[in-house]
């Protein structure tokens, strides 16, 4: 495999320009949309394998590709107002678990939800 070596990317015309740190440590490592209900079905992903479904608003999200490390960010949404998205208690290098809970803290399923996973 070649490797390019640069500190920095410009578009052509050269008028706009980003330091290669902030590609390599910006941009997600892994990223996913799906449907949280019934049989869960990704509509879209970067570097997600899979997602499991573990009961109601109970979700494992699969990496095709490891995490270099478990220190990595999770920042998780879905579908309705006043319901927050936690990442659980399971957090490897191979997946993340993430759940869905209404504001009284009863677990819930969601129709539409995503996940975005940053780190080194």
């Amino acid at each position: 495999m070649s490797k390019v070596k640069t500190n920095e990317l410009a578009n052509v015309a050269d008028t706009e320009s980003v330091p290669i740190g902030d590609v390599i440590n910006g941009s997600a490592r892994a990223w996913v949309n799906f449907d949280g209900t019934g049989t869960v079905a990704i509509r879209d992903s970067y570097n997600v394998s899979s997602i499991t479904d573990n009961g109601t608003g109970n979700y494992i999200v699969n990496f095709d590709t490891p995490m270099p490390d478990a220190n990595y960010a999770v920042s998780a949404s879905g579908d309705f107002t006043g319901v927050t998205a936690t990442v659980g208690n399971s957090k490897t290098t191979s997946e993340v678990n993430i759940r869905y809970y209404t504001s009284n803290g009863s677990a819930t399923d969601s129709p539409q939800m995503s996940a975005a996973i940053h780190g080194n």
